[in-house]
């Protein structure tokens, strides 16, 4: 990989039965998160080294976009999710023990990465130019899935656990992405859903006006129904808590079947309660 990315050793991940998950980082740090989960094999979480973990990260990918949300995927092997910034990428993983199977990951473009590769995906949808002044540290999330058999707390807090190490580590303190919300609703394509969430994020969760960037195909919300009382997705609503903002109105993305919102979380508006646990802070 990358030898100027910091990336620390494997970070070992035990879920306990109604208790704690305890990660151990990469430089002896621990951080105890409370979590309810019936009892589970114990799972590691680690950054690729080698292609072949690579490819397995991309077999989940197609299966959880293309095989549950019916997205649209050019790629060259087929049964894997693979795009241009992948080379680019590092790439985390959550194995569980018990079968060595990758059941989480996210990519991760560090701002050195972003300029060879001449962009962020992020780019690609939204017009990114008022965040110009961010870039030298900042990094894009992508690619973001767990298996359907392990979405329970434990594997999401895992991963963004060793995010916050890697962050500290390499000296970056801004995280963006786009945040999916399927067009489904009730069985039927529509936006209506990701106007509704829009319509909410907007009022309480909306950056600076300095921060704010334009969508390359709009949705068009405002000849949606933007009054539907509906929640938004998990992990969406886990940026928010963690002190993400919303930085403007939604994208519409056809491959991938959905809508998606420009999010962005700076390690100064991570919450204290939440500094603790994935930063030592």
């Amino acid at each position: 990989m990358k030898a100027s990315i910091a990336m620390g050793s494997n970070l070992s991940v035990t879920v306990a039965t109604a208790h704690d998950t305890t990660i151990a980082f990469g430089n002896g740090r621990q951080s105890v998160i409370q979590t309810v989960a019936q009892e589970r094999a114990p799972i590691r979480v680690t950054w690729a080294q080698h292609q072949d973990e690579v490819r397995a990260a991309q077999r989940l990918r197609h299966d959880v976009f293309a095989g549950e949300m019916g997205a649209r995927l050019s790629t060259s092997i087929p049964g894997h999710d693979i795009d241009l910034f992948d080379n680019f990428c590092e790439h985390l993983l959550v194995i569980d023990e018990a079968s060595g199977q990758v059941i989480g990951t996210y990519r991760v473009l560090t701002p050195v990465q972003a300029q060879r590769v001449g962009s962020t995906y992020s780019d690609t949808e939204f017009d990114l130019t008022r965040l110009r002044s961010l870039r030298d540290r900042m990094v894009e999330l992508g690619r973001s899935c767990v298996h359907k058999d392990h979405r329970h707390g434990g594997v999401i807090m895992a991963l963004w656990g060793a995010l916050g190490d890697f962050m500290v580590r390499n000296q970056l303190d801004t995280m963006i992405g786009c945040a999916s919300i399927p067009m489904l609703h009730n069985g039927v394509a529509s936006g209506d859903m990701a106007a509704s969430i829009w319509r909410k994020v907007q009022a309480t969760h909306l950056a600076p006006i300095e921060y704010h960037v334009r969508p390359r195909l709009p949705l068009p919300v405002e000849q949606l129904d933007a009054s539907l009382e509906v929640e938004p997705p998990a992990l969406i609503k886990g940026y928010l808590r963690l002190g993400a903002k919303v930085l403007g109105p939604p994208a519409w993305d056809p491959d991938f079947n959905s809508a998606d919102l420009p999010m962005m979380m700076r390690i100064a508006d991570l919450p204290s309660r939440y500094r603790k646990h994935f930063l030592g802070a």
